[in-house]
């Protein structure tokens, strides 16, 4: 047990004093580490210190660079702004030298002025006293001579006009010969050989305005309760419907070809489609509208693949495809415009000029009658607008102005486009007319011919397209008659409107007779 109870207090013991070592040796450290903490705090306070010196000492070196440049550039500033008031003052001396000048020159001006004055009165009263003795002069001649000065004047015109009026005739007779001898052959050849060349159907198409119904019955369903259906026909389509006592037919009337096919259209698939109230009026007409704009650009689309030309733009082409329901004396203008395109190409070609350039005058020379029933104005000016808006060649532009002779032809594409023009209105069966516009034709013809001094009478023949002039042989001689033939062929073109060509024969016959008894 002894032994046991001195173990126990020799631990006990070796634990106390382990324990008091330790909170020594701990202490010992703690003291250790408050020593160096003081230490470092010291260190950080002197580098505070010393950092704090740096940053005061740069502050006040950028502050005085600051001040440096500050000052330099109020120097600038200054230097500048001297240096503008001495141009200002400068400036101010050359002005008031300038104004001194003028006011020198304005006292010039108004001396020489004055002088002018004096001197344009001085030539006025020697002019008039001039007039004064050339007056009294002339009258003295008068006197003399005993003949007025009227009289003379009028007796020397007299005798030129007579004189150079021969000249003159007898010159145009000349030279038409000449021309005719060179002319005329090849012309004839060209446009003859350009015709067999371009062989197409004659085609005389008339937009349709007759709708056939399958009964009676459908006239009522058109027209509908208390005639809306057809006021919304009417309203939308913008033509007039004509439902009379007919059997099974309706008519559609507007001046508008293609509204009144548009119309057509529309009144035939609601037929078919049976039915008809005024919100499925208003949805088929702009179905069938958008379809016909699509056809309109194909249509144009195909004229100019046919001709082989490019470059169009695509406005100009859905004018061109319009051009299909348009029509001229019955002629479809479209077929009309690819006819002269191919005939103008085909001339071209024979005179070296350029055939495409030609192909597109020819088909565009009546593009303003595609809008001619919308926009006021003659197909010619609408014509030569369009031209002009889609940047057309001046070449084309002019061809479009002068096909009519509204304006001088200034290319021989012009020129061609005229000839073919006439070529293919003048064709058999190409156009037909009534009989009212022949009737007035050939009376415009004649009163035209009548109006010429020493005419005796005027026959129109061959439904205007010729045109006989008797004379009186005792008034007009042989030369007369050629004058009276051009200024009757300018009047004609000048007043009148006409397919084709007029032929003009004056005719000058005397007839010597004796009676033998």
């Amino acid at each position: 047990m002894d032994k046991y109870l001195m173990v126990i207090l020799a631990l006990l013991v070796g634990a106390i004093v382990g324990f008091v070592v330790s909170i020594i040796i701990n202490a010992i450290r703690g003291k250790g580490a408050e020593n160096k903490a003081n230490k470092l705090i010291d260190q950080a306070k002197k580098e505070a210190e010393k950092q704090k010196r740096d940053s005061i000492l740069q502050l006040k070196e950028e502050s005085y660079k600051i001040k440096q440049e500050t000052d330099n550039e109020v120097k600038e500033k200054k230097a500048e702004i001297k240096e503008q008031e001495e141009r200002l003052l400068q400036r101010e001396k050359s002005l008031d030298k300038r104004e001194e000048i003028l006011q020198n020159r304005d006292a010039l001006l108004d001396q020489k002025d004055n002088n002018l004055i004096s001197k344009q009165k001085d030539i006025q009263e020697k002019e008039a006293k001039i007039d004064e003795i050339m007056k009294q002069e002339l009258e003295q001649l008068e006197n003399i001579a005993k003949f007025s000065k009227e009289k003379a004047h009028d007796l020397i015109m007299k005798r030129v006009e007579e004189n150079m009026s021969r000249e003159i005739a007898e010159y145009i007779k000349e030279k038409e010969a000449e021309a005719k001898l060179k002319a005329n052959e090849t012309a004839k050849n060209l446009i003859v050989s350009s015709m067999q060349r371009y062989s197409n159907d004659v085609t005389n198409e008339q937009t349709v305005s007759t709708i056939t119904l399958p009964s009676d019955e459908m006239k009522g369903r058109l027209i509908g309760r208390e005639g809306r259906n057809i006021r919304t026909i009417e309203s939308v389509t913008g033509v007039d419907l004509i439902i009379d006592d007919t059997p099974e037919a309706i008519v559609i009337s507007s001046f508008d070809p293609l509204r009144r096919e548009i119309a057509k259209i529309t009144i035939e698939t609601l037929i078919k489609d049976g039915r008809i109230h005024p919100a499925r009026i208003e949805e088929v007409y702009e179905k069938v509208t958008n379809d016909m704009n699509e056809k309109i650009t194909e249509m144009g689309n195909d004229a100019c693949f046919e001709l082989g030309l490019t470059k169009i733009d695509p406005k100009l082409v859905n004018l061109i495809g319009k051009l299909y329901f348009r029509t001229s004396y019955g002629q479809n203008v479209l077929q009309h415009s690819k006819e002269v395109a191919h005939l103008c190409g085909l001339m071209a070609s024979e005179l070296g000029e350029n055939v495409s350039l030609a192909k597109r005058a020819g088909l565009l020379h009546d593009i303003g009658k595609a809008i001619d029933f919308e926009v006021e104005g003659s197909h010619v000016e609408l014509g030569e607008e369009i031209g002009k808006k889609y940047h057309e060649d001046k070449v084309v532009i002019n061809a479009i102005k002068s096909h009519h002779g509204d304006c001088e032809a200034e290319y021989i594409i012009s020129e061609l486009v005229s000839i073919a023009d006439t070529l293919s209105a003048a064709r058999p069966g190409a156009r037909n007319d009534s009989l009212e516009n022949y009737i007035k034709r050939l009376e415009q013809l004649e009163e035209i011919g009548n109006s010429f001094d020493g005419v005796e009478k005027t026959f129109a023949m061959q439904a205007g397209r010729e045109v006989r002039v008797m004379v009186k042989p005792d008034e007009i001689d042989d030369t007369q008659s050629y004058k009276i033939a051009r200024e009757m062929k300018e009047k004609i073109e000048k007043d009148m409107q006409y397919p084709g060509t007029i032929k003009i024969t004056v005719i000058r016959e005397t007839r010597a007779q004796e009676e033998a008894k």
